[in-house]
């Protein structure tokens, strides 16, 4: 993929310390939800333009029905209409490029918001401008599902180093629990 002009691209997960964003079964357990790292996530996917998004990812959030949005998926052939959703669609990188997804969602000038999952991710790897790494090193998900593809054979910090994108800065979302947010830009 190739830069997209007036559309900023950024990442937001959070993950255990074992770089996970899921457990086994592939659903975000509560052992992952901070108030404070929720609260830092809705905020800024009311700030998006648009929501990318696998189709086991989303957001469950009272703003989640307003927002514009491409569910990753390979039940599509390119794009078409998400059948519950008046305001997303459904979009097969293999037959549409992400340019002609967010001119079919309405969508070229602004903020995209990438949620996941891991495939999703990687699919924005060298495109992001921003990606913010929510962390909670006290949460263990062994056996869980990775944020990123490679992990754990690498960290996620090594992932996104590896794509050009370096540690600006750093906050913490939950003194009590250690989580924090990095954002990891590109330049």
């Amino acid at each position: 993929m190739t830069a997209t002009p007036g559309l900023t691209i950024e990442g937001y997960v959070i993950v255990s310390a074992e770089g996970n964003l899921a457990d086994a079964d592939r659903l975000m357990p509560d052992a992952l939800k901070y108030k404070g790292d929720q609260a830092f996530f809705a905020a800024a996917l009311d700030r998006a333009d648009l929501i990318v998004h696998g189709r086991n990812s989303f957001e469950d959030q009272p703003n989640s029905p307003l927002r514009r949005r491409l569910i990753v998926t390979r039940q599509v052939a390119g794009l078409a209409p998400a059948p519950s959703n008046p305001k997303a669609l459904l979009w097969n990188p293999a037959g549409a490029s992400f340019e002609d997804a967010c001119t079919r969602a309405g969508v070229t000038t602004g903020t995209a918001a990438i949620i996941g999952g891991p495939d999703v991710f990687a699919l924005f790897f060298d495109r992001y401008d921003t990606f913010y790494l929510s962390q909670a090193p006290h949460a263990r998900l062994p056996g869980g599902e990775p944020c990123f593809p490679d992990v754990p054979e690498r960290t996620p910090e090594q992932i996104l180093s590896a794509h050009g994108l370096h540690p600006a800065d750093r906050r913490i979302l939950d003194a009590e629990h250690d989580v924090s947010v990095t954002a990891w830009r590109r330049g």
